[in-house]
């Protein structure tokens, strides 16, 4: 049987499936921790060993077993970067989108990242990699060897396929200093933060293959492999089927709403992405999301062990209280989950508004968090309604949060006045790289086509 392999690097796990290209049914799926992340070398540091999430990519696909392969896609973290050698080999460590260095002081009165935003005139945030890249520069933390910068995916396929990096615009823009109308890096924000094009990668519009896996110790010779794209429009094509009608809102390790646009301005809140073809993508991005429930379930830990027991089951537990809350006393706990501050903000913290001595307890907090995160999203999307032409009509929940919280998809629901979807693949990003495989490996005309026929 022909099955299309889609290969996912998250920023916790790497997940392998594969999918049927006739019913579009997910036939296995593999996944494996990323346990790859290193000590950090400064305080602001989030890096990981490249090698070892190369490793774990190999683990995920050889456990799923033997398999007539027709073609390859891979998705991961986006905004990170790791430095290549003139062989294409790492010669630096990933540095995650969670890394803090565009955070650090330029000068007495701007970060890194402001410093950028002012210097360039395009919105630039701690953990963009050229961000990150601009921090290296000025600070002497380039390797010399250095030859380019490459996303963890786009250097997956660069193995697989012994071929040099090649992104794709939705990775392309998530470094910075993306030009939307060009889909290109913008030259003129380059040369004023005094970085060399030549150091970038080669810049994919559409769905077309990066080339054929060669030399791959766990794949064979000569299957079309795609160039990657970012998880965030993986995950919505791995969940969409109605793209031009529907509302995502994902719930992971941080939290996203998104939508398609054909307009290319954003709101404060939010970013456009590149999609496929002419399609765009409006995104609210929290960097609190499902992380903001882990806090409170951390805090409830630590409350338990400081009483001389420890609480089991938590995350189950803490979803039977919230369901037991009682707004009392003129409402209950207003939980802004801001924890992490934002992108634009990174100073920015969250707030427990509304106590008082009524309603402060353990289960308004609970259920306050949940609504926080919805809450969040929510006001994204509404700074972002004049980019939609009409209302969509369906609200699609993805991501672990949403999934395995009835009551947390309840609570998007009357948030957002719509009944919320689940599709019924659970790995989206991994389903959307198989989506994007499709249609560049020519099984389907377009990706639109793939969508249709393999999404259920």
């Amino acid at each position: 049987m022909k099955t299309i392999l889609g290969i996912d690097i998250g920023t916790t796990s790497v997940c392998a499936v594969l999918l049927s290209p006739e019913s579009g049914e997910t036939l296995k799926s593999v996944t494996l921790p990323n346990e790859s992340e290193l000590t950090p070398q400064f305080p602001f540091e989030k890096a990981q060993s490249p090698e070892k999430i190369l490793e774990t990519v190999k683990n995920a696909v050889t456990a799923l077993g033997k398999s007539d392969i027709c073609a390859v896609g891979v998705t991961g973290q986006m905004h990170g970067i790791l430095y290549l050698d003139k062989d294409n080999k790492p010669c630096s460590p990933l540095y995650t989108w969670q890394d803090g260095r565009g955070n650090e002081k330029f000068s007495p009165s701007a970060t890194y990242a402001e410093h950028l935003s002012a210097l360039t005139k395009i919105k630039a945030a701690s953990g963009f990699g050229l961000t990150t890249h601009f921090y290296n520069k000025e600070n002497g933390l380039v390797p010399k060897n250095a030859a380019k910068l490459s996303t963890i995916h786009d250097y997956t396929v660069s193995v697989i396929t012994n071929t040099a990096p090649v992104t794709h615009t939705s990775d392309a823009a998530s470094l910075g200093f993306f030009d939307l109308e060009a889909l290109d890096f913008d030259s003129a924000a380059l040369k004023k933060a005094g970085i060399d094009r030549a150091f970038l990668p080669t810049v994919k519009k559409d769905a077309e293959t990066a080339g054929v896996t060669s030399g791959c110790e766990f794949l064979k010779d000569g299957i079309p492999v795609c160039v990657a794209l970012g998880d965030n429009q993986a995950s919505f094509l791995g969940s969409v089927k109605s793209p031009e009608t529907s509302l995502l809102v994902n719930v992971g390790t941080g939290s996203q709403v998104s939508f398609v646009t054909n307009k290319k301005t954003a709101p404060p809140s939010g970013e456009i992405r590149p999609l496929y073809h002419d399609k765009y993508l409006f995104v609210g991005s929290s960097l609190c999301g499902g992380r903001a429930y882990g806090i409170l379930k951390d805090f409830f830990l630590m409350c338990s062990k400081a009483f001389g027991f420890e609480a089991k089951d938590l995350y189950k537990k803490m979803d039977e209280l919230a369901l037991l809350a009682k707004e009392t006393d003129g409402g209950g706990l207003f939980v802004n989950c801001e924890f992490c501050g934002t992108r634009e903000n990174p100073e920015k913290r969250g707030a427990i508004l509304n106590i008082s001595d009524k309603n402060f307890t353990p289960q308004n907090l609970a259920l306050g968090v949940l609504k926080g995160v919805s809450d969040e999203l929510f006001n994204m999307y509404c700074e972002a309604k004049p980019l939609l032409d009409a209302k969509p009509l369906f609200l699609i929940g993805s991501g672990n949060g949403i999934r395995k919280s009835e009551l947390w998809q309840r609570i998007f629901e009357k948030k957002f006045g719509m009944k919320l979807f689940i599709p019924k693949n659970t790995e989206e990003a991994s389903t959307g790289a198989c989506i994007f495989a499709a249609a560049a490996s020519g099984l389907f005309i377009s990706v639109e086509d793939a969508q249709k026929s393999l999404l259920k």
